[in-house]
């Protein structure tokens, strides 16, 4: 038996990506369409199968996790940088997450980008994303980390941007990257501070020796006078970095904004892979942050603030993929709370699970747009479930997944972040672990409402596309520019008003992803969270053992693990938690608003008090006004403030001022240069009388 991982393996699952990548982006034209999409689709699937048993021989065979340098970066007067890989358990899931639901994107991306003319370049920078995530989570030190880090940026940034000709695109794309930039300086001074104090990047060297160098005290001052906590200081720096890419806030705003790119994008990059690099990046420095009880109730407070206020202004949102978008950005709240009461395994757990029905959501919102021929306002929608019964039955799989239900996977990771949560705050009750308690409790409830509003106005009720076509008379379609997202239907042509099923490379991927939506929470709950077998005995190690370090103290999972008694018996106690009847509470108010009275919403949107907060949650919060027209906007001023005192200032006064008073004192001096000698001789006698008359007074 191989008792070590192969390195081939491993180099071949980063490099068939790249490989696909530059065969489509590269030689595009040449293979064309089908050479485009067969040549990225081959090489994420060999990444997948290859991750898969890389999976495998950690979790069935014992292999022993791998840590080695590939390749010599650089090595300058002590200080070395490599490309290498440390793949464990951890590493393990999350390419498999990855390589999983990109594989399942590129097939639906043949049917949702069928008409489009960016079609190679599309599959390119998808293939090029996955080659990206690929290197962030299976390197073994810093540097590789933040090239990772910065290249799934960079390819975010292309593929919000894809429809080069749409203003909003372009925006959106530039919010993007500015707001990551704003994390990344964050991140890189939290690098810089590893670098600093532990002299190398390598994670290896760094979590061996972290309480040692870091764990003791040391202090370092920022500011004259206030001595931090090292171990503080860079767990917040590297925390800031995980703010913007897995858009917590205040560096939230990108990512609704991000809705301008194709929908397989929101699945890949912004549901499932890119946005969760942050919690993994947290989980992967739990020997850091297990030093710094100031940097994990940080973690906490954003977390909780993210979990439950982002979720709010997805109740107002009537754009089916910004509805998806908000409920992202409340589950990575949930996961950075996680973080933020070290149980980092609950927190990659829920990453997992997450992964699989939020992909399937935003897809299967992709689905809609495509039978509604590009149309994403569900008001003009309504009525779909009986065209659409598959994107219909996997919405609502995704959706029971979302909210919590018990035996479904959602419940098993959200509840243990829910019951770990719980616990903190009994342990240690200050206000902010009874803050994150609340914040995550009524998050079920908001997260409920909104998830179920979405499946009335989309599939139940009144065929409003009847009404909102016989006003305008003509296709939806017909507003979008050419570059705007073009499907055919089945028989290849759009004549129909009527929505339509989506085509079979559509609706397989939607049904691989309702799959594990629905069963994987329940058959891996008590092996990864709990080291219990299937039927719930504790009689394994727990699955991240080595990869996540946990204080004794701080360990919310070992506590809950001996309450565990099996997935279901977990699911039944479920059933009598707050969180279900708060979800419940969601599930009926919304039943109530927008399938048996659906007059309702009206009549409360009169209402003052409820006006005004709607006003808020549609500004959210003012956020948007604060980066676009505070920040940015400042700096713009700032600059222009300037740029008038470079002009009027430095280039007025003391560039041009001082030119011009040599030229007024050089036109002055000019005059006496006459060239008459009777000129120079007068003002000689002149000078030798002043001279004398000089002498003559101090002589005396």
């Amino acid at each position: 038996m191989e008792h070590v991982l192969s390195k081939s393996i491993l180099v071949a699952i980063v490099l068939a990506p790249l490989i696909g990548a530059i065969l489509a982006g590269l030689f595009g034209r040449r293979i064309g369409r089908v050479g485009a999409h067969s040549a990225t689709i081959l090489g994420v699937g060999i990444s997948c199968a290859l991750s898969c048993y890389i999976l495998w021989q950690l979790v069935a065979q014992g292999v022993s996790p791998f840590n080695q340098n590939l390749y010599t970066f650089f090595d300058v007067a002590g200080y070395d940088a490599h490309v290498g890989f440390m793949v464990d358990k951890l590493t393990a899931m999350m390419m498999v997450v990855v390589t999983f639901v990109s594989l399942l994107v590129h097939v639906y991306t043949i049917g949702y980008m069928a008409e489009d003319p960016g079609y190679q370049r599309f599959f390119s920078y998808i293939s090029l994303f996955t080659f990206s995530m690929l290197m962030l989570v299976m390197s073994n030190n810093f540097l590789q980390l933040f090239f990772g880090w910065e290249a799934v940026g960079l390819v975010s940034y292309l593929l919000i941007g894809f429809w080069f000709k749409r203003p909003s695109a372009i925006f959106a794309n530039m919010k993007a990257f500015l707001v990551n930039r704003v994390g990344d300086f964050g991140f890189l001074l939290g690098i810089a501070g590893v670098l600093f104090w532990f002299e190398t990047l390598d994670y290896a060297t760094v979590f061996a020796n972290a309480s040692s160098t870091i764990g003791g005290g040391q202090t370092v001052a920022i500011f004259t006078g206030y001595e931090w906590s090292v171990a503080t200081v860079i767990c917040i720096c590297l925390f800031i970095g995980a703010m913007g890419k897995s858009a917590q806030v205040p560096l939230h705003v990108w990512l609704p904004d991000s809705m301008e790119g194709p929908t397989p994008i929101s699945a890949l990059i912004h549901a499932a892979t890119m946005v969760t690099a942050g919690i993994f990046m947290v989980a992967r420095m739990s020997p850091l942050f297990e030093l710094s009880e100031t940097a994990l109730n940080f973690v906490l407070f954003i977390g909780a603030t993210t979990a439950f206020f982002t979720g709010l202004i997805g109740i107002v949102q009537n754009d089916i993929k910004r509805v998806v978008a908000y409920s992202t950005l409340s589950q990575l709240g949930y996961m950075t709370v996680a973080l933020g009461v070290s149980a980092y395994s609950a927190a990659v757990y829920h990453l997992m699970t997450h992964a699989f029905f939020k992909a399937l959501l935003f897809l299967a919102a992709g689905s809609v747009i495509i039978g509604m021929h590009h149309e994403q306002d569900m008001r003009k929608m309504g009525g779909l479930r009986k065209y659409m019964p598959i994107t219909f039955w996997t919405s609502v799989l995704g959706t029971l997944a979302l909210v919590g239900t018990p035996f479904f996977s959602g419940f098993y990771s959200k509840d243990t972040i829910i019951e770990a949560v719980a616990h903190h705050a009994h342990e240690s009750p200050t206000w902010l672990a009874n803050y994150a308690y609340l914040a995550v409790l009524l998050g079920a409830f908001v997260t409920s409402f909104y998830s179920f509003r979405l499946l009335y106005m989309t599939y139940f009720g009144e065929e409003r596309f009847r009404r909102a076509h016989d006003a305008h008379g003509h296709d939806d379609h017909a507003h979008h520019d050419a570059h705007a997202e073009h499907v055919q239907d089945d028989h290849g042509h759009h004549g129909a008003h009527e929505p339509h099923e989506s085509p079979w490379v559509v609706t397989v991927p939607l049904i691989l992803l309702a799959i594990p939506s629905v069963a994987i929470g329940f058959l891996t709950v008590g092996p990864m969270l709990f080291g219990t077998d299937w039927s719930g005995h504790h009689a394994q190690l727990p699955f991240f053992l080595g990869a996540i370090d946990v204080n004794e103290a701080n360990d919310v999972i070992g506590k809950l693990k001996e309450e565990f008694h099996g997935p279901v018996a977990f699911a039944l106690h479920g059933f009598m938690a707050p969180a279900f009847w708060l979800a419940f509470g969601g599930f009926a108010l919304a039943t109530l608003m927008y399938l048996i009275k659906p007059e309702l919403p009206a009549k409360f949107a009169a209402f003052p008090p409820f006006a005004l907060a709607r006003r808020i949650l549609e500004n959210k919060y003012g956020m948007d006004d604060l980066w676009i027209g505070g920040f940015a906007g400042g700096g713009l001023l700032a600059g222009k403030l300037a740029r008038r005192n470079d002009e009027k200032v430095i280039d007025g006064f003391f560039v041009n001022g001082s030119a011009r008073i040599v030229d007024l004192v050089s036109g002055l001096l000019r005059r006496t240069q006459s060239g008459y000698l009777y000129h120079y001789a007068f003002a000689m006698i002149l000078g030798l009388i002043a001279l004398l008359a000089v002498l003559i007074k101090f002589w005396r």
